[in-house]
């Protein structure tokens, strides 16, 4: 047998199948016993951003900033995205908003992105190539395997979008989560006298166990806020960066009490508590609609089950007896 025909038995497929879905069942279980602590990463990260940001406000007198929160940018993908000038045909403009959303920061993190966002596709593409024309053998019609090509394509451009979607919104999803306890915290350090930017510091060595994406962005939000000439402007980067209700909402609170000197305990006292019942009210609409999505669940699985255990017995004795 030649190594094509190996490759077009479906009994070897289905076994190469079989071994990737075992070592994928034995990888979601071990990794996260192998999985680093990401408080201390980020952490890590987020001081090293603080220099960053210091150097860049002293980039008139001659200073080069260096790497904080920003990936390391690897030779071989930046060169090949200056070779074919991937940033300019592919018309990325809102690609750095995007990535600091989902906490990826820098030119490096943008090459990275815009690289995976021209070579997804071209693979895609090439595996499908070699498996519709070389190795598969079902007899498509070849209308329908240009059109699995085309899907493929579609499928590899929209990939890296959906993965910085997803991260974005896990991340929104855990800022959301612990925002109201920070704010809590704000609240505290606020009204016992501590200025706003020794307040973020704080609440983001306190959060942080709860949220790293959360501690994160107040770090930054501190350093922004000690080397920014206008604290307006560090405020409203916090707003871009995150884009939650309760964070533009606070952002807001913040802005007013240094334009206008409103007193800032009461209005963060007021923000924290709608904070917290919108939370609450977002817990309870999830709770709400648990029963009706587990009523497919337990018709598919949990009644057959109940079937076979219940009337088992009594269909086994009977055919004893009449059989």
């Amino acid at each position: 047998m030649t190594l094509l025909q190996l490759f077009k038995s479906p009994d070897f497929q289905l076994q190469v199948l079989a071994v990737l879905c075992a070592v994928a069942v034995i990888l979601a279980l071990v990794a996260p016993y192998l999985a680093p602590d990401p408080l201390q990463r980020r952490m890590k990260s987020v001081a090293l951003e603080r220099e960053r940001i210091r150097l860049r406000e002293r980039e008139k007198l001659g200073s080069s900033p260096r790497a904080g929160l920003r990936m390391e940018e690897k030779p071989f993908v930046r060169d090949i995205v200056k070779m074919f000038r991937m940033s300019e045909w592919l018309g990325i403009e809102n690609a750095p908003a995007k990535l600091a959303a989902a906490g990826f920061r820098g030119v490096a993190a943008e090459t990275t992105f815009i690289f995976f966002r021209a070579v997804a596709p071209i693979a895609l593409f090439l595996i499908g190539v070699f498996y519709l024309f070389v190795i598969d053998d079902m007899g498509y019609s070849q209308l329908t395997r240009i059109a699995a090509l085309i899907g493929l394509l579609y499928i590899g451009i929209k990939t890296p979008e959906m993965y910085l979607d997803k991260v974005t919104a896990g991340r929104r999803e855990s800022i959301r989560r612990a925002f109201p306890d920070a704010l809590d915290l704000l609240l505290i350090c606020v009204e016992s006298g501590i200025s706003i930017e020794t307040a973020f510091r704080r609440v983001s060595e306190e959060i942080g166990r709860q949220s790293v994406a959360l501690a994160e962005e107040f770090v930054l939000t501190t350093a922004e806020l000690s080397f920014l000439p206008d604290r307006r402007q560090a405020y409203e980067n916090l707003s871009r960066r995150v884009d939650v209700d309760s964070v533009r909402q606070i952002v807001t609170v913040l802005n007013q009490a240094d334009r206008y000197g409103t007193p800032l305990a009461s209005a963060l006292r007021i923000v924290a508590q709608e904070s917290r019942t919108m939370r609450m009210a977002e817990a309870e609409r999830k709770a709400a609609s648990l029963p009706p999505k587990l009523t497919v669940p337990m018709i598919l699985f949990f009644l057959p089950v109940l079937f076979v255990v219940i009337l088992g017995p009594a269909i086994s004795l009977a055919a004893k007896n009449f059989f």
